[in-house]
């Protein structure tokens, strides 16, 4: 009964729209209160705001954010895409993978999916409609483009799963590349694909001269370098991921200024910026151990893996039913609500049932793309929408090859696991 009232309060202040950290919070302490009283329920909010702000792993996302703010002004994106078109743009449907391209190449330097979907809307999406491309295709590939952010290094998604989860963020975002490759190549098969069945969708581009191919290379190398040291000291061991963010800041802040980016305008913001993107990270991780405290004391964990354990079903129903939940959760729910929600409650399951948390954590976040173009929520549509200023369903529509594609990669790294798994187990 008590865990009935405890998720009825968390969703009813969702639903009213209280911020994911204050809904949880206090739906934790509802739920403590009722467990174990006022003894509880002070002892562990005197507690909680120390131990959750004083992990040392929890100092990567303010220097990933800064990382991501330093990249956002320094306008790569654009170069980024140039580079891409310049190489496969007269390819059927080369814009098309440039824009993938680029998502991937902006992703792993930026970490976030709603800054790079917004960034590509505003570069790549101008281009291809330029070109003669169908809107909606061109929309649609921007949208999911956007995604490929939260599966490379520098992503908070995966930071925060590391965090929730107890496991090695360093391990989490080397285990991210080969599938955010795999996922790329989908996107890009998928736009040939479509092309290929009706050319109308996609002119070509005009042809680049080689030496304007080379010179495009030689404007991106410094941020392809950037990307390959601060993966390179994670994977090598040179350093851990908080000390790798710290690198790739730094790096991001010499690239933005050499560039003539910063100026007295824009450097403070930079900061103030990546501190209120860290304040509200932190608050829905404190919200989340508060929460997670309630689960512990209430035994919802190891009620839930002692039903899975009683149930005459394999191993793998019960990863694929967790996945097709978590699809349906991300069509309603923001995705950082929903890694704080469930990680602390079907971590522990995954374990029981002798799976690697660190690639389900990887499958996870499969899902999480998916989510992040999955009507009604579709965050990363309802972006390109305002940015392009096209109808929100026409980017829906033109998204829908691309969910398609992306459920058979989830497959592939579902049945395959040594996908997410080879690279960190060589680190």
């Amino acid at each position: 009964m008590v865990n009935l009232l405890v998720l009825v309060a968390l969703f009813g202040l969702l639903a009213i729209g209280a911020p994911v950290g204050f809904a949880m919070g206090i739906s934790g302490c509802v739920g403590l209160y009722m467990v174990g009283g006022t003894a509880a329920l002070f002892g562990i909010l005197q507690t909680s705001a120390i131990s959750t702000v004083s992990s040392y792993e929890l100092i990567t996302i303010p220097m990933f954010l800064l990382l991501a703010e330093f990249v956002l002004i320094s306008g790569v994106a654009d170069d980024l895409f140039k580079a891409a078109a310049a190489w496969v743009g007269r390819v059927p449907g080369g814009l098309g993978m440039a824009t993938a391209l680029a998502g991937a190449g902006f992703g792993a330097i930026c970490g976030s999916s709603a800054a790079s979907a917004a960034t590509l809307s505003s570069t790549s999406l101008p281009a291809m409609l330029k070109q003669g491309y169908e809107p909606k295709m061109a929309a649609g590939v921007v949208a999911i483009s956007g995604t490929l952010a939260m599966l490379l290094p520098t992503s908070i998604a995966l930071i925060l799963y590391g965090i929730l989860a107890d496991v090695s963020i360093g391990k989490l975002l080397i285990s991210g590349i080969l599938p955010a490759i795999l996922i790329t190549i989908t996107i890009m098969m998928t736009i040939y694909l479509l092309v290929r069945l009706d050319p109308k969708r996609a002119p070509k581009a005009p042809w680049t001269p080689l030496a304007e191919k080379l010179r495009m290379l030689k404007i991106v190398g410094p941020m392809l370098f950037l990307f390959a040291a601060v993966t390179g000291v994670i994977y090598s061991g040179i350093a851990t991921p908080t000390e790798a963010s710290a690198v790739g800041a730094f790096g991001a802040f010499v690239i933005a200024a050499a560039r003539g980016s910063l100026n007295a305008r824009n450097f403070g913001p930079v900061f103030w910026r990546a501190a209120r993107s860290t304040c509200m990270i932190s608050m829905i991780l404190l919200g989340a151990h508060v929460l997670g405290y309630y689960f512990t004391l209430a035994q919802v964990p190891q009620g839930l893996i002692a039903w899975v354990g009683s149930l005459d079903v394999s191993r793998w129903i019960v990863v694929v039913l967790l996945l097709c939940g978590y699809i349906v959760l991300g069509s309603f729910m923001d995705q950082i609500a929903i890694l704080v929600l469930t990680v602390p409650i079907v971590v522990p399951l995954i374990k029981s049932l002798g799976f690697d948390p660190i690639w389900f954590g990887v499958i996870k976040i499969v899902t999480a793309e998916i989510g992040m173009v999955t009507p009604p929520v579709g965050l990363n549509c309802y972006i390109v929408a305002r940015y392009a200023n096209r109808p929100v369903t026409e980017v829906f529509h033109g998204v829908w090859p691309h969910f398609v594609a992306h459920i058979v990669a989830l497959a592939l790294l579902v049945a395959f696991p040594i996908i997410a798994l080879w690279l960190p187990s060589h680190m």
